[in-house]
């Protein structure tokens, strides 16, 4: 689910001219999942007949943004050339999680017939069910499937049963949240409140741009904890509400000035004034929100002359590993030193073991280097999936390191086990991509790792520079141990020559499309290795299913006998990876076991590998550097696979849309 809002105040725009931002806005994030998209803009004053002349227009349709286009043009009551100067318009793009893809079940919903209250939302309600049912003994009806529905309900029930005419909008706001569990960033308008913007989060990420003619007053925001005005500028004022986790490509072609909100936080605009509100101040809470400034350009979030921002994203990693080492490691003097860590270094030294924490590809990054972090610092690596950690109440204590591995810092799952390591008094040690997210102002200290924006869904270049992060954290813990010298030198030596290995890598991608056009029609998918490659496994089949919809699953190749042999035969397409490490004997064991089996599997090795190459059914031959990099140059065959797989197969891998595919007979 995707939001983007837009409010003018001051500034005259034609209907057509919102209609467009808020489309161009959906559109920004188009290579996102969704089935469905909508808008809620003010109906025509020529129709305007109740509640002050105010009303709501909902516009809602199954299927891509193209479609919702085309739809706003057919309302012949909304005059597209009535010039607005203060407007507030929402829009969302929806990925079912509640009901199936349908214009009723999309966003915005409703509190009622009449639009009183409408509501965007990205996240999930867990107690919906408790909350429908009161509601419904309350005489309220529903019309959608979602979770959604009971926020504008719930809003109007307690605008129905409000103390008096003066309760504000925000306070509004703010008894609803407090009656709601899970996660959230919602984004309300109101017939009652017209002009008005007021949206909130918790535990999902939401960021508000802000454009003006005249320099703001300030850019040190005080919270509110009762009420008072905040920002205001000499005039008009444009502003931008986006759910952002790993992605500003909505916002950035307006402003680059934007404030991130905190958990609970209630952001209102109203005649041109910006406030931040809070119920309750906790201890230890920073009462300010500063608006900062995003260091990027247009151009950055744009594809250029790749067919998708996944595919322009995979062959950027030579020069995205660079920018993560850039100013870390001095090749002539063999110094590693990352900056974000230095001053608590002895206190990582001294602690009795690391604790990496991830979900998904970030947890792969953490499974990809556990080996040499192990190796490199002798400390216990334990290696968490976060939703698990949590579920587990895992025993933590005050001298443990909790590493937090997020491409956007703003993972749900990884964020709420940061504040559990907080609460245990652990030292946390944010690893993120994204500057100013919640993990990177949460922890203690952290790594940028500069991969730049990442726009696609599929996590690509993200994966390998948390991968040399991590790498270089454990050469930066080493420094000091003679015997791991020759080690460390071999590593920074590989750490030298990634970016040009990694192009010689890239240039296989016509041969790995040929694969893919054998592949395509394969129901499922196995992907095999040990050692270092495991991870490699893991993320490669995930990238599969991610992106191709088709079954894959990663194997240990040393579990192979213990189940997984049974799925093998001469249909069952098996990629191996089998390099030049200490488990390349064991690796070719399992590779016999295939064989014998009758398997056809595709080998990923190293080039001029004999041994593997009369082995395969196809070869894919990598260039061969340090082991513990080798999970790097090896990802990218199965990066590039799965774009190629997701073509083949019809899905339009900007929007992951199904297209053309059918099921083979």
């Amino acid at each position: 689910m995707w939001i983007f809002a837009y409010l003018n105040y001051q500034v005259p725009r034609t209907r057509k001219e919102i209609f467009e931002m808020l489309v161009k806005g959906l559109q920004r994030l188009e290579y996102r999942g969704y089935d469905s998209a909508g808008v809620a803009v003010d109906g025509s004053k020529k129709t305007a007949t109740d509640i002050n002349g105010n009303t709501i227009c909902l516009i809602k349709k199954q299927g891509k943004v193209k479609a919702l286009d085309e739809e706003l043009y057919k309302k012949d009551s909304l005059d597209l050339d009535e010039e607005l100067y203060t407007h507030f318009g929402l829009a969302h793009t929806r990925w079912a999680t509640h009901g199936e893809p349908s214009a009723v079940n999309s966003h915005p919903h409703r509190s009622d017939k009449d639009n009183e209250f409408v509501v965007i939302h990205n996240g999930i309600i867990t107690n919906y069910k408790e909350l429908k049912k009161y509601l419904i003994s309350q005489g309220y009806e529903f019309e959608s499937e979602t979770d959604t529905e009971v926020i504008p309900k719930l809003i109007k029930y307690v605008y129905d049963n409000r103390e008096s005419d003066t309760v504000s909008f925000s306070m509004l706001v703010e008894r609803v949240i407090k009656q709601l569990e899970g996660a959230f960033a919602l984004v309300f308008k109101s017939r009652h409140f017209p002009g008005e913007a007021v949206s909130t989060r918790r535990g999902s990420p939401l960021l508000i741009g802000v454009r003006s003619k005249f320099e703001l007053l300030t850019e040190q925001i005080p919270v509110q904890y009762n009420s008072g005005e905040l920002l205001r500028p000499q005039g008009a004022l444009d502003v931008y509400i986006v759910f952002v986790e790993s992605t500003y490509s909505a916002i950035i072609e307006h402003t680059n000035k934007v404030l991130y909100l905190e958990d609970d936080d209630v952001a209102v605009v109203k005649e041109g004034k910006l406030s931040i509100h809070r119920m309750n101040r906790q201890a230890g809470e920073d009462p300010i929100r500063a608006i900062q400034t995003l260091q990027m350009e247009l151009q950055q979030i744009m594809k250029g002359n790749f067919d998708a921002f996944m595919q322009k994203e995979i062959f950027e990693q030579p020069e995205s590993v660079v920018n993560t080492m850039r100013g870390r490691i001095c090749f002539d003097t063999n110094n590693v030193v990352l900056g974000g860590l230095k001053d608590h270094l002895k206190e990582i030294k001294r602690c009795r073991r690391l604790i990496m924490i991830g979900c998904g590809t970030s947890f792969h990054a953490a499974v990809a280097t556990r080996q040499i972090l192990e190796e490199l610092t002798e400390l216990p690596v334990m290696v968490e999936l976060a939703s698990d950690f949590l579920d587990r109440y895992t025993p933590v204590f005050r001298d443990d390191v909790c590493f937090f591995i997020s491409q956007s810092g703003e993972t749900a799952d990884t964020l709420m086990a940061l504040r559990y390591c907080k609460e245990h008094g652990a030292l946390t040690v944010g690893i993120t991509n994204t500057v100013g997210s919640s993990i990177c102002r949460e922890t203690d200290c952290g790594v940028h790792i500069n991969a730049g924006p990442e726009i696609g869904v599929a996590s690509t270049k993200a994966y390998t520079s948390q991968f040399v992060a991590l790498t270089m954290f454990s050469l930066m813990m080493s420094e000091d141990k003679l015997s791991l010298q020759k080690r460390r030198l071999d590593i920074i030596n590989g750490l030298r020559m990634l970016p040009e290995l990694i192009r010689k890598v890239l240039a296989l991608d016509e041969k790995i499309k040929s694969i893919a056009n054998e592949l395509y029609e394969q129901r499922s998918l196995l992907v095999m290795g040990r050692g270092f490659n495991y991870a490699t496994c893991l993320e490669g089949a995930l990238k599969i299913k991610e992106i191709t919809y088709m079954h894959s699953e990663g194997i240990l190749a040393g579990e192979l006998k213990h189940g997984p042999l049974a799925l093998i035969d001469k249909d069952m397409p098996v990629i191996m990876l089998i390099m030049k490490d200490g488990c390349y004997t064991k690796c070719h064991n399992a590779l016999q076991q295939i064989k014998a089996r009758s398997g056809r599997p595709i080998i990923i090795c190293c080039q001029d590998d004999y041994e593997a190459i009369k082995n395969a059914y196809q070869t894919i031959e990598l260039p061969q550097t340090v082991d513990c990099l080798q999970g790097i140059l090896s990802v990218i065959p199965l990066q590039l696979l799965s774009f190629h797989l997701a073509v083949l197969r019809g899905f339009d891998v900007s929007g992951l849309t199904l297209l053309t595919w059918q099921e083979p007979d």
